[in-house]
């Protein structure tokens, strides 16, 4: 009995002796590893003098410069129509005839009237004529005291009547002449030609159709006759970068039918008035519309193809420029003295630069920026090493004084938007 007891004594003080040494290990290990140094591994590049271009992206539809969607101005059917679609035209070609019989009519109504109102006219004159006459008469009869008051004013008042009479046909004529100038109006309408040298690009009618003028309203669409010789891209620019965007800005236009092949153009129209989709949700967006003339367009290019447009809004030579992702968000403690770095308050935008293996944060004022570059103002000089990468490393790990090891020499600039800041 007395040797078991021993034994399980023995058993329990070799247990707990090795927890406690297990225990005293730990401990060590956290305190030795509390007191080792944190070295963060990162990716750097030189600080150097760079071309920045700033562009702005946008995507649209590829439209001609010059197109006329032709729409009648008087109803009927269609008698004639001799081109089709994909004709070439010249500015006076005809494109389509309009049954003009009840417009001939119209016209024969309106001269008929017109003459009918010449002759009324001629006599109400003749009648003035004789009236007027006979009134003079009457004055000078009345001053050698052989025609009475009542008498004189019965001649004027017939005089007076007659004049009326006539001045209102007049008005007759003017008004029959106006009525037979818009039945000629009209049955000219009848005949439609093209307004421009170009290329029917649609046709939406048929010889023996009825169309609907655009009295009344908004008329059929009969076809578009379009310049095909000069495209324009017609994309949206979002609202915060269109104020970037001017007349005369360069841009290179990418159709999604020709992929790999890059088209230059001149932006010509920048929209007043904003495109707003998604009103009143979460989705809404506004945009403004920006016109881009193609200066090297292809005769295989059709109208409404899909593309994206890089608009080259300012270029900036020989700057100081680093990598996008090199540039993050700090709030740095304030130096002795000053509320703030540079006396400013909050975030600030900073780089992290390398010297014998230490990071030292850097504030620095930025400008326009490429897909991988941005300018920077003030806070370099050029020359210095700047750390690249990893983002994580840049926007996290990385503080003032922290220590890096540099992986694989000097970092490339990585091509992509600038990643976000905190």
């Amino acid at each position: 009995m007395a040797n078991g007891k021993k034994k399980r004594s023995k058993k329990k003080l070799f247990i707990f002796g090795g927890l406690g040494l297990l225990l005293l290990v730990v401990v060590i290990l956290v305190v030795a590893s509390g007191n080792k140094e944190v070295i963060v591994s990162v990716q750097t590049e030189k600080v150097e003098k760079k071309t920045i271009t700033q562009i702005v992206s946008a995507t649209g539809k590829i439209n001609p410069v010059e197109q006329v969607v032709i729409t009648p101005e008087v109803t009927g059917e269609i008698v004639e129509l001799p081109v089709k679609e994909g004709a070439k035209v010249n500015r006076g070609t005809l494109l389509i005839r309009i049954k003009p019989d009840i417009y001939l009519a119209q016209r024969d109504r309106a001269q008929a009237q017109l003459e009918s109102a010449r002759a009324n006219l001629k006599v109400r004159e003749a009648n003035l004529i004789q009236v007027k006459a006979e009134y003079e008469r009457m004055k000078e009869l009345y001053e050698k005291g052989l025609a009475s008051d009542q008498e004189l004013e019965i001649s004027k008042s017939g005089y007076l009547q007659s004049e009326g009479q006539y001045e209102s046909q007049k008005a007759s004529v003017t008004q029959a002449q106006g009525s037979l100038r818009e039945a000629d109006e009209n049955l000219a309408k009848t005949t439609i030609y093209s307004p421009l040298n170009g290329t029917v690009s649609a046709l939406n009618v048929e010889l023996g159709e009825r169309v609907l003028g655009s009295g009344f309203s908004q008329g059929t669409n009969i076809m578009t006759v379009a310049d095909l010789d000069k495209m324009e891209a017609t994309v949206d620019v979002d609202e915060n970068d269109v104020v970037l965007v001017s007349v005369g800005d360069t841009a290179r236009v990418r159709i999604d039918a020709f992929r790999g092949r890059e088209f230059l153009g001149i932006v010509t129209q920048i929209g007043n008035s904003a495109k707003t989709s998604g009103f009143g949700t979460q989705d809404e967006v506004v945009n403004f519309e920006v016109k881009i003339q193609l200066i090297d367009s292809i005769p295989e290019i059709r109208p409404g193809m899909s593309c994206d447009a890089d608009i080259e809004t300012e270029t900036r030579v020989d700057v100081i420029a680093v990598p996008i992702q090199s540039v993050t968000a700090r709030t740095l403690p304030p130096k002795e003295g000053e509320e703030n770095t540079n006396g400013k308050k909050g975030p600030q935008e900073v780089v992290f630069i390398v010297n014998e293996n230490v990071a030292n944060v850097i504030s620095v004022e930025t400008g326009i920026s490429d897909d991988t570059h941005i300018e920077i103002i003030s806070g370099l000089e050029g020359n210095e090493t700047v750390v690249s990468g990893s983002y994580r490393a840049i926007s996290k790990e990385l503080e003032d004084g922290t220590k890096v090891s540099i992986q694989g020499g000097e970092g490339q600039a990585r091509k992509g938007n600038r990643p976000p800041t905190e």
